[in-house]
């Protein structure tokens, strides 16, 4: 695989990849970005394939491939051991990283993440969702849902913007089925390391009830902190209060 180009931000001793969410990329990830911590921390943010810097990469489109490429991204930065946070889909990935490589993974967390064992979904949300690979009205309307349909249309209509001219449709589409019906919970039973779990107030499909039932049952030694005052883009909501979070954590881990 051809060198990556991700987002490093700091140069602290603290090495942590962030996986970004499904409608995401490693140069979109809002306003957080300003508040990280590069005195104790190194943030590699990475593109998947298909995604930002790695438009027209071709896929495979798979939990697995991201995995490939974020311990092939380790090595390229030299970091033999890291901390991990996915954003909805990245929070998929990240448990996919666990799964392949454990003893290179020293913490998770995972913001508004999807769970190891995927999202079910009826015949018309599978719908719904699928249209937004070729649709930027569904993605606004997804958007729009799982953020509590709470926030202004210019800011829904940048996120669509920016997603559209950062994805490649086949990317998108194949990805859907890679965070939605695949199942790796089995693979991540009695993992014994830090894990954070940060679900958004008013995200209404990967809430609080949706990490109590998947993530916190299947991490045991996990804790959960909801994030007020959010839905599912925190990093763009309330980026100030996420990031003290997740650092304050990382930092104990």
């Amino acid at each position: 695989m051809s060198k990556q180009d991700p987002l490093v931000i700091g140069t602290g001793p603290r090495k942590v990849i962030c996986l970004h969410g499904w409608f995401g990329t490693a140069r979109n990830w809002g306003p957080m970005v300003h508040h990280l911590d590069g005195k104790d921390f190194s943030y590699a943010l990475m593109d998947y394939r298909g995604y930002g810097a790695r438009k027209g990469s071709g896929g495979p489109y798979t939990m697995a491939a991201i995995a490939e490429d974020t311990l092939a991204l380790a090595d390229q930065l030299g970091w033999d051991r890291f901390a991990l946070i996915g954003h909805s889909m990245g929070g998929m990935a990240i448990q996919q990283v666990l799964a392949d490589a454990p003893e290179r993974v020293s913490a998770l967390v995972g913001i508004t993440p999807v769970p190891a064992s995927g999202v079910p979904f009826d015949d018309n949300g599978w719908a719904f969702f699928s249209a937004a690979a070729g649709d930027p009205g569904t993605r606004r309307a997804i958007i729009d849902l799982t953020t509590g349909n709470r926030l202004t249309g210019t800011w829904l209509d940048a996120m669509v913007a920016a997603s559209v001219a950062n994805s490649d449709e086949e990317a998108v589409a194949g990805y859907l089925q890679a965070w939605a019906k695949t199942d790796i919970a089995p693979r991540i039973q009695g993992k014994n390391l830090p894990v954070l779990v940060l679900p958004g107030e008013h995200d209404p499909a990967l809430g609080a009830e949706t990490s109590k039932a998947t993530w916190m049952l299947h991490y045991p030694q996990a804790r959960l902190e909801v994030i007020g005052n959010a839905g599912h883009y925190p990093m763009e909501e309330t980026p100030i209060a996420l990031v003290s979070r997740f650092e304050a954590f990382l930092r104990g881990a």
